[in-house]
């Protein structure tokens, strides 16, 4: 449990919600209901051993913090997770309730579990260990198999490492979901182009080869799309998009428009992740209560790029 005050608000409940949900309690030591509310939720705060910190707020001596939140009667409990305010309750709530509002927000102890995993995962990928960083992606996902972003991350670094048929059978249930989600149709066009490059001669092929035969057929879509392929192999993926670009442009509906649907998982595959909330977010809570601020977001130079091609594609298309 923590007393949060102006002076310690941003650090201890905004930039500690990115890693672990903390729930605000709003109380006031003449409140009667809070004097019965916050035994139970300290209580169950260390019941579920740091999978949610409890950050208490004395209405009466932080008045500005509870303006900023819309508080309008106390006890009212805020959960921030990510920054921002995404669920909330008024008043002193039985210990059953209280459960079933954590056991809706909190990760499961299989999630904790799959999410340190992966920390060890990404630490020895750091040091250079790729096999045992492998190994502990592949612990993680057995421990949390529902965990798409999990999963995704997995045959991500699979494909990356050139452990291709291992991707592809983690890859296939994905692929039999209806319908398939875009970001796993993204790393099977990365995987086609990987497997066309050590199976199909012409991954063998110098790029001048390529243009050659290009040049002497503006609509030989066979060469561009097989250059675009083995460009992906290489990892010049804007190379890629611009050689996939020059087929939509000429004919939409090649091969089943097989070009754009590469193009599309090209942009997936270089989408930046979403950048977590960070202190000047608002939102609004299931409760409606709200948080006052403004969001800013910038976007880096890959988001900007990916945006660019996307337009690209409209425009193409249209």
């Amino acid at each position: 449990m923590i007393d949060i005050t102006t002076e310690n608000f941003e650090a201890e409940v905004i930039q500690a919600s990115m890693s672990v949900p903390v729930l605000v309690d709003f109380w006031a030591p003449w409140c009667g209901p809070c004097k019965s509310l916050g035994p139970v939720l300290e209580k169950l705060e260390e019941e579920f051993a740091g999978r949610f910190v409890l950050a208490k707020i004395n209405s009466d001596e932080q008045q500005e913090l509870a303006g900023a939140f819309g508080i309008r009667s106390i006890p009212t409990c805020v959960l921030m997770m990510g920054g921002k305010p995404v669920d909330g309750f008024m008043g002193a709530l039985p210990e059953g309730k209280l459960r079933e509002f954590l056991a809706k927000h909190l990760p499961s102890d299989e999630t904790l579990q799959a999410q340190a995993g992966a920390e060890e995962a990404q630490e020895h990928l750091e040091s250079g260990d790729v096999e045992s960083a492998l190994a502990r992606m592949a612990a993680a996902v057995a421990a949390d198999p529902g965990n798409d972003e999990l999963l995704y991350d997995y045959i991500k670094l699979l494909i990356g490492t050139g452990h291709l048929a291992q991707a592809a059978g983690a890859l296939a249930p994905t692929l039999a979901r209806i319908p398939v989600p875009l970001r796993f149709e993204g790393l099977q066009q990365w995987l086609n182009a990987l497997e066309f490059v050590s199976t199909d001669p012409r991954g063998q092929w110098t790029l001048q080869q390529f243009d050659e035969k290009i040049e002497a057929n503006k609509r030989d879509f066979e060469s561009r799309f097989a250059k675009a392929r083995v460009l992906m192999a290489h990892n010049e993926w804007l190379d890629a998009l611009d050689e996939l670009l020059e087929i939509i442009m000429r004919d939409k509906k090649w091969d089943e428009e097989a070009p754009r649907k590469t193009f599309i998982a090209i942009l997936d595959l270089l989408t930046p992740p979403k950048p977590k909330a960070g202190p000047e977010v608002s939102g609004k809570t299931a409760g409606g209560i709200e948080l006052a601020g403004h969001a800013t977001v910038q976007e880096d130079e890959q988001a900007a790029l990916v945006s660019s091609y996307r337009r690209k594609l409209s425009m193409a298309l249209n």
